[in-house]
Order: structure tokens, then sequence, then C-alpha cells
């Protein structure tokens, strides 16, 4: 029999963190992080980790683990979550999965195969050019122009994957679809995955009022100390949204107003990326906390997860 999983997802800023620490504070379980840029340490402010105050006592694992030196991958992170799921479900838990970088939910609830294929150093050598000239985002844009649905696959800050996918790609003539046409589920889980979204307008302004928290609380000076502790541009974890900004901005490229203004409008870029992304799923459920309260919500995946119980028999250790 699969083991079940709560997987929390939505676009930046919607409030999965208060939503999951609510549902492990009821099931009296912990929290796997999800999101690409929490799991680096002395990145607190910009990747938005949630408080000692906004954990409230729940236990949050791949939040602050890896050094922002280190090139994590996806495949890094399906092993590290896969050890701290298993250890749940040994221990009688129900794992409760939270974030908003989708390739990383892919990883636990998919076999994910990108399998090998010929080099091109040609298209190889065009798309170095590209990235020295435009950058992780003027790759990543490449790659978007040729397969849209590239996005669902191949995680924007892993520069090898994007350019191997431009490869494929070109090389062929087709998509990437082409080469895994079915995502297969994992055998040993069995999720039920609800994302939370809002009204554009409201999300929008919630991240906006989040960019300017950010700032009060210090991201340009949390930039400038990873600066000061060797940390360069060029790595995946400076590349971030509010890092790449900030740090053109102290190159003296831009002025602060302008770095702020970017950061908003990326951040905005990104989660309307991330509804588009989940939205394709047509077995996730969706939740608008525009139209719903907290405990509405809450309410409403409480009562799935019993009818979740009830038809796959779950085990009596949950």
């Amino acid at each position: 029999m699969k083991d079940k999983l709560i997987i929390i997802a939505g676009p930046t800023a919607v409030g999965k963190t208060r939503c999951a620490v609510n549902i492990a504070k009821y099931f009296r379980t912990e929290i796997v992080s999800c999101d690409s840029m929490q799991i680096y340490r002395e990145m607190s402010i910009g990747s938005a980790k949630p408080t000692e105050e906004e954990q409230d006592g729940v236990k949050h694992y791949l939040v602050d683990e890896i050094d922002p030196k280190e090139n994590f991958s996806v495949a890094k992170y399906a092993k590290l979550s896969k050890r701290y799921i298993d250890d749940m479900i040994n221990e009688g838990k129900i794992p409760i999965i939270a974030g908003g970088t989708g390739l990383y939910i892919n990883s636990i609830i998919y076999d994910m195969d990108f399998s090998n294929s010929e080099k091109n150093d040609e298209i190889r050598n065009e798309c170095k050019a590209i990235l020295k000239e435009k950058g992780i985002e003027g790759l990543y844009e490449e790659l978007l122009r040729l397969d849209e649905d590239a996005e669902e696959k191949i995680h924007k800050n892993n520069v090898q994957r994007v350019i191997r996918a431009i490869e494929r790609i070109k090389s062929s003539g087709g998509k990437l679809r082409d080469f895994n046409q079915s995502k297969t589920l994992r055998k040993e889980y069995e999720p039920i995955v609800v994302v939370l979204i809002r009204d554009r307008d409201e999300l929008y302004d919630r991240i906006n009022l989040r960019v300017e928290q950010m700032m009060k609380c210090g991201l340009l000076k949390e930039v400038e100390c990873l600066l000061k502790n060797g940390l360069k541009k060029e790595m995946i974890s400076m590349k971030a949204i509010g890092y790449k900004e900030l740090i053109e901005y102290l190159e003296g490229n831009i002025s602060l107003d302008d770095a702020i203004d970017k950061i908003k409008q990326s951040s905005r870029r990104y989660a309307k990326r991330q509804m588009t992304w989940f939205r394709r799923e047509k077995d996730y459920i969706i939740y608008n906390l525009s139209r719903m309260s907290e405990n509405e919500v809450l309410d409403m995946i409480l009562k799935r997860w019993e009818n979740f119980r009830k038809e796959n028999k779950l085990r009596k250790k949950f």
C-alpha cells in the first residue's frame, strides 16, 4: 500500500506557510520545505524563510541546510526529501510538504527521467554565449521560447539542465514532452496536492508588500554580507529574485528604487508562472484564499483528507 502525503503548494506570498503549519499542528507532524531558495543557509530574508514565530513550534526540514556556494540540484533535493519523508512515515507521522517550487514537487511524486542524448558542441557554445551576454534569465527565456512547457520540468537556476534541454530540443526539432510522453507516479507515495491561490490583484499587492518588508528587514545588508563572505553573482543561489537585482544596484548599474521595482516585477512574473504551472495539473485541488477564509480552507483540506483516508483504506497508524 502506498504511503500518503499532503502537499501544500501555490505561488509566492499566497500564504502557504501558515496553512501548512496549521495542518501540521493538527496532525502533530512536521513539514518538509519544497522551496528552491529557502534550502540555502544565510539567505533568510530574500527567500522569505518562515521565522521561528511563523513556524510556531513545527519542525521544518530542508530549510537552512545547504551552503549557498553549492550547486544544488533537483536530484539532490529528491534524495534529501525522500529521506525526511520516509523517516516521518516510519515514525507514524503524516508528511506535510509545503512550497512553491513545482519541479521539486514533481521530484517527490513522479519518477523523473532525463535520459541521455547526444551532445552538440555547437549548440552548447551558443548557449554559453547567451549565458555570458544575458545571464541565466536570457538563457531560460530562450528555453521557454523553444518549449514553454519546459518550465514544468526544469528549474531556471539549474544552468546545466537548461543548456541540456535547449540542446535536446534544437537537435531533435521536438519538445521535451517527446522524450517523456507521460509522468509516472512514484510507486511508494500517493499524494493529495492542495494549491492555494488568490485573485491576481490581491496576490500582486501581497508580493509588493512582502518586497517592501524584506527591504525594511535588511535584505540589502543580507546581500552585502553574502558578497563579503565570498559568494559570487555567478553562483546559482545569487541569481535568485531579490539578490541579483540588489547586486546590480551594488555594482552601480541601477538605482536602489529601480532594483526594488525590478524585484517586485520579477516576483509577480514568477507568481504568474507558478499559477500557470499548477493549474495544468488536473488532479490538484485549488482553493482561492480571496474567496474563502483560512479556516474554511483548512476545514476543506481536513475533509478532503478524511475522504482520502476512507477511499484508500489508509493504514491504522494514520
